[in-house]
């Protein structure tokens, strides 16, 4: 049985509800986290919180908990190891529907577990790469704000999934922004480019992270406007997440990525994770 947090509360996640009038359940006025815990220690625990922060402040929603002592203690009870921790804050009950709401709200706070891969330690061989369609980005004009309010990303998703593929990439105004649910990147001549920094895509903890090995380890980065031209010439292109780390595109629309093989500068950055990841975990 699975132990959840809600308002405050440990409990078994049969217990768990929610009212009907949550702001969360009628409107998606909510914000979340996903942070990945290895060996019972969060990963990059202070940069989710540093967003999940800035998504608050975005759509004001007031809040204070002793979050890394919260989810430390919810990871210590379903077992520890490694574990995917998923938290959601809600502007709260509002006891009816209305798109006013009362700014001394309680915000309802729920955080819940699941296994995850220890990609780290599993090593290159096993990361399976993917393979991709470009598809519109029908997200709102926020995606800087890690909103609840996914339905354009399931949609491109199930698109992606009828096109027998994994993954979504999205393009709006000409130009490339990010997966359904990771950040892009591609590289050229040895240099990596992402998208630039912007409304437009969220500013995911990973991405962050690879551009700080790269920098550290003298791997030229440029953030910059993508176009489909530009990353159907890749010599390699990724995605990244928190739960996925990066991994390799192998395959765009049905074109290969270069070969159709995972790419040298690839596995020199997942070797660089992995040697980060160790250090966090062992030091």
């Amino acid at each position: 049985m699975k132990t959840v947090y809600l308002n405050g509360e440990f409990i078994a996640e049969e217990q768990a509800t929610v009212s009907v009038f949550d702001r969360g359940f009628l409107f998606g006025d909510s914000v979340y986290e996903v942070i990945p815990f290895y060996r019972g220690q969060g990963f990059r625990l202070n940069e989710h919180l540093h967003r999940l922060e800035y998504s608050l402040r975005a759509i004001q929603i007031a809040v204070e908990h002793d979050w890394i002592a919260i989810l430390t203690r919810l990871v210590e009870l379903n077992g520890g190891g490694n574990l995917s921790v998923y938290l959601q804050i809600s502007r709260g009950n509002s006891g009816n529907r209305s798109h006013v709401y009362d700014a001394e709200m309680t915000p309802t706070v729920f955080a819940c577990c699941s296994p995850i891969k220890d990609i780290y330690s599993a090593g290159p061989e096993s990361v399976v790469g993917v393979r991709a369609i470009v598809t519109a980005d029908l997200r709102w004009g926020r995606c800087d704000i890690k909103s609840t309010g996914l339905l354009p990303n399931i949609l491109v998703m199930q698109q992606a999934r009828q096109a027998g593929v994994e993954e979504a990439l999205m393009i709006r105004d000409g130009l490339l922004t990010e997966g359904a649910s990771c950040n892009l990147m591609l590289v050229d001549k040895g240099v990596i480019y992402t998208p630039k920094r912007g409304s437009e895509i969220l500013g995911g903890t990973t991405r962050a992270l690879i551009l700080e090995l790269a920098a550290e380890n003298g791997i030229p980065t440029q953030e910059v406007d993508i176009d489909y031209d530009r990353l159907m010439s890749a010599d390699e292109v990724w995605i990244s997440s928190s739960t996925r780390a990066v991994v390799p595109v192998l395959e765009i629309d049905g074109q290969p990525v270069a070969d159709g093989n995972k790419g040298p500068l690839w596995a020199r950055m997942f070797e660089l994770f992995t040697r980060y990841q160790n250090n966090l975990m062992n030091g």
